[in-house]
């Protein structure tokens, strides 16, 4: 399989002790380089950049057509039917903001306690019911079931993988139940969409959200799928969102020109738009093998290090999983390990809790009685010491050095501990290698 460059793939950076080192991308699932087609893409575009809709220049309908093609590519590339819409946002983030804010009030949604934050807060306007944890994948669907069973439902949201353990939901299963309640699904597509082929069509998906600098396009651009409800005001209120403004009243637009206020990110969407066809092109089948093999490698790899817990919150082998490893290793808090991977060994990887604190809080057991003096502590203004853990995760960028390279280095700090010494930033819950100027304050 012929892998498709990125920028900066062999970008140096320097160690402590002066090392300049290659550096090794395993923080993926936060944001992903830029694919070298989406930049030629980019690059190409630029000379004809101009502003969308109304304009009558030359320039302005070359720029208008390219902003409405790339509806198209990204309808294609997860598989909408020809009815869905194709509303291009910031991110999943905002995605998801302006779909609840479209849903009229009152509406009951369905989700579940391990989603990330922007596939929970959102659904606060809302009356919004948390399943806990589940054991297992069925146990999930139980639960949904249950809930589906219990009460009038309008909407269940789920992540499609998550971005702590990669672990893939059932979305065709939970698609299936919604609709037999009358209920709709949307899925938080955001880890699913670099890894995994979706069909919308197929697997009963309603509504999808996904951004682009998870998909080799970081440029700021992302795209809620489907067939938006238009029951109050959008989320962002302004030009291009209407067709009249008198003092007292507004007649809005139809989907999808209604949620995109504002002059769009023109140059977003089309990189948004060229990954979306290269990675047609590349068959996310091919990705999904690629990335797969190195998956594997890494979790054995891991499995063998002194000391070194691997976080799932479903049996491993019971359900398939993206390219993601979320670990700890006895005696290193997170952020002081991932410190020294980076100083000591130029692998980037995160750490935190992954803007999914209960998830996090249910994976670490963190007893209800320390959440609550956290909680306390962080009210009062102070910096308490959060739990947390190191993630590490690939996508098309990531090498099986780069993967080795991780194992060999979490071996030697769990053998022999860091090489050099590490300051501790309280304010920021960070560690600093104490060599003098290797990062500036």
């Amino acid at each position: 399989m012929n892998l498709p460059p990125m920028l900066g793939a062999d970008t140096e950076v320097a160690c402590v002790g002066g090392r300049m080192v290659r550096y090794a991308n395993l923080d993926n699932a936060a944001s992903t380089p830029v694919m070298a087609d989406v930049w030629d893409a980019v690059e190409a575009f630029v000379p004809w950049y101009s502003s969308v809709h109304r304009g009558s220049g030359f320039k302005s309908q070359v720029a208008t057509a390219e902003f409405e093609g790339a509806r198209e590519d990204v309808a294609a590339f997860v598989g909408a039917r020809p009815t869905d819409e194709v509303v291009f946002v910031r991110n999943t983030t905002e995605a998801i903001n302006v779909l609840a804010a479209a849903l009229p009030a009152g509406t009951r949604v369905l989700s579940t306690m391990v989603e990330h934050h922007a596939n929970m807060l959102p659904w606060r306007r809302h009356d919004v019911r948390l399943l806990p944890p589940a054991s297992t994948a069925e146990a999930l669907v139980d639960a949904a079931e249950a809930a589906l069973l219990g009460g009038r439902i309008d909407l269940v949201a789920v992540t499609g993988a998550s971005n702590v353990t990669g672990e893939l939901v059932p979305v065709t299963e939970l698609a299936t139940l919604a609709h037999r309640h009358g209920a709709q699904l949307f899925v938080d597509a955001a880890q699913l969409a670099p890894h995994r082929p979706i069909d919308m069509a197929r697997s009963g998906i309603d509504l999808l959200a996904l951004s682009g600098h998870k998909l080799y396009a970081p440029f700021g651009s992302g795209a809620l799928v489907g067939r938006v409800p238009a029951a109050g005001e959008p989320l962002l209120a302004g030009g291009g969102a209407i067709r009249l403004v008198t003092l007292d009243d507004v007649i809005w637009a139809d989907a999808p020109d209604r949620y995109e206020a504002g002059s769009p990110n023109v140059i977003g969407v089309v990189a948004l738009a060229a990954a979306c066809r290269a990675l047609t092109a590349l068959g996310m089948d091919a990705v999904e093998a690629h990335e797969r093999s190195l998956a594997v490698r890494l979790w054995t790899g891991l499995s063998g290090v002194p000391g070194l817990e691997q976080l799932t919150l479903w049996p491993r082998g019971t359900v398939d999983r993206v390219g993601v490893a979320t670990f700890n290793l006895a005696g290193y808090r997170d952020p002081l390990l991932a410190a020294i991977l980076s100083a000591e060994h130029a692998i980037g990887v995160r750490h935190g809790c992954f803007c999914a604190h209960p998830l996090m809080t249910h994976l670490l057991a963190v007893p209800e009685a320390e959440s609550r003096r956290l909680h306390a502590e962080l009210r009062a203004g102070r910096h308490p010491q959060l739990p947390g853990a190191v993630r590490a995760s690939l996508g098309l960028g990531t090498t099986a050095d780069d993967v080795d390279r991780l194992v060999r280095a979490l071996h030697e700090i769990a053998r022999h501990g860091p090489r050099s010494e590490y300051v501790h930033v309280p304010e920021r819950d960070e560690y600093r290698p104490a060599e003098a100027g290797r990062f500036a304050a």
